[in-house]
């Protein structure tokens, strides 16, 4: 139900945009995050964004460089990831979580998009 896209390789000091596609309009209801998940390491949090768009929260690690938002005409949210460190690399998890439950909880999940940052 959620897809996510976008990932790839790029070097250190560069820019990627992923994307993450609801298979429904009811996830125009459903508060939406991203997390990534670096080999060997537990999956952590990245940056998650109200239902209605009105407040974002990002890891200390992403701040200033990522910037969480969504289209609700295009049933898509987006994470544009700048100034891309090696320590960025992971796979990149898209999730929906229910209104009521900001910041905390995701009940849905999508598959993963690797990103790979290059020294």
């Amino acid at each position: 139900q959620l897809q996510a896209s976008g990932g790839g390789l790029v070097q250190a000091g560069g820019s990627l945009r992923l994307s993450c596609a609801a298979s429904t309009r009811a996830f125009t209801n459903y508060n939406m995050g991203w997390f990534r998940q670096a080999p060997g390491k537990e999956r952590e949090f990245v940056a998650t964004i109200t239902w209605i768009g009105s407040a974002t929260r990002y890891s200390d690690s992403v701040k200033g460089r990522f910037t969480i938002s969504r289209d609700y005409a295009k049933n898509t949210e987006y994470l544009q990831m700048n100034n891309l460190k090696p320590e960025d690399t992971a796979v990149y998890y898209c999730a929906a979580g229910p209104m009521g439950s900001w910041p905390q909880r995701y009940d849905y999940w999508g598959q993963g998009t690797q990103v790979t940052v290059s020294s």
